[in-house]
């Protein structure tokens, strides 16, 4: 393995895809250029497979295709797609005593009312607002209000914005290191591995199987853990021009702020992550580390098992135009 490619550039030779994916419950999801598959190992052992044909952004509304605008399309996007691929996969390892139990007479309403398909959209949406939601509260909202607590010191805004800015990265730190503690979300970190590996050999153009898949560094710089921590550090420079300039003191207002700036820092966000993934120089491996380095919360060695589902899955997405799906 040469030394360019541990610090997450490609060998001479190589080259950089834009097929990605996304780890999931005991299995992987993958998105190439025109499709999209999902590879699951069930409990007996048996590869339960999803594939799905993919359009994009653009061909639906051309304007969402624009810069600034793709990144908020495409991360919105990402999510719903994300949760619904994680509520498949997890079907087929429910909770135990899960299966025993009946739907509540509220759950068995709703479906009535809805029907099946629109009661799982109704599912689906509620989470992904869960999810946003927890994010604001715990990236935006709280080191906020933490940082209300500067006033009982100094009325700087200079102080006030650091002291935000470094409460939202521990807190960060934090959300990563104890998810990377829970048993069955390191299993997932570790289906997160297989896919970074299994992205890198194939960039490598070596033959994609268990052996060659198992030596690639397992920290990818085109992944999701970067790109969240890409939106933490653009928020907090955002944030401190646009409070230098208007000093609020007031936390709600502050946290109001955050939220109407909150498109555009994931609309910098997504470009810088694409102008990063675009390059390969001294400066993008720079300002990538720190996102490298996050990986090491959230992706641990996969075993051989689980470099097969990634393996499957790739190749499921892969085009059938050699180059097509190049960066």
């Amino acid at each position: 393995m040469s030394k360019n490619c541990e610090n997450g550039a490609c060998p001479a030779g190589g080259f950089k895809t834009t097929c990605g994916g996304q780890a999931l419950i005991e299995g992987i999801m993958m998105r190439g250029p025109k499709k999209q598959a999902a590879v699951v190992r069930r409990p007996d052992g048996e590869l339960e497979i999803k594939e799905q044909e993919l359009h994009p952004l653009r061909e639906r509304c051309p304007i969402w295709g624009w810069p600034l605008v793709r990144g908020v399309v495409t991360f919105l996007d990402s999510m719903i797609n994300g949760v619904k691929m994680l509520m498949w996969s997890a079907e087929f390892y429910p909770e135990e005593g899960e299966q025993s139990e009946e739907p509540s007479k509220f759950e068995q309403w709703l479906e009535k009312k809805l029907g099946s398909a629109k009661f799982t959209s109704l599912l689906i949406t509620i989470a992904v607002i869960l999810g946003i939601g927890l994010s604001i509260v715990l990236f935006f909202l709280l080191p906020t209000l933490l940082g209300a607590a500067v006033k009982l010191f100094t009325d700087s805004m200079l102080v006030r914005n650091v002291a935000e800015s470094v409460l939202k990265i521990i807190i960060f730190l934090a959300y990563l290191a104890i998810c990377s503690r829970t048993k069955d979300i390191h299993r997932v970190f570790q289906y997160h591995g297989a896919e970074h590996k299994t992205i890198f050999c194939y960039e490598q153009g070596l033959p994609l199987t268990v052996d060659n898949v198992r030596t690639q560094p397992r920290h990818h710089p085109r992944c999701g853990t970067s790109f969240l921590f890409v939106v933490i550090i653009v928020s907090i420079l955002i944030s401190t021009v646009v409070f230098s300039i208007w000093p609020v003191h007031n936390a709600l207002l502050r946290f109001a702020a955050h939220l109407v700036m909150l498109p555009l820092i994931v609309g910098i966000s997504y470009e810088f992550n694409r102008w990063c993934g675009r390059s390969d120089n001294a400066l993008t491996r720079v300002l990538v580390a720190p996102g490298l380095w996050m990986q090491n919360f959230t992706t641990y060695e996969p075993d051989d098992g689980m470099i097969e589902v990634a393996i499957r899955a790739l190749e499921l997405v892969l085009p059938e135009e050699k180059g097509s799906d190049e960066w």
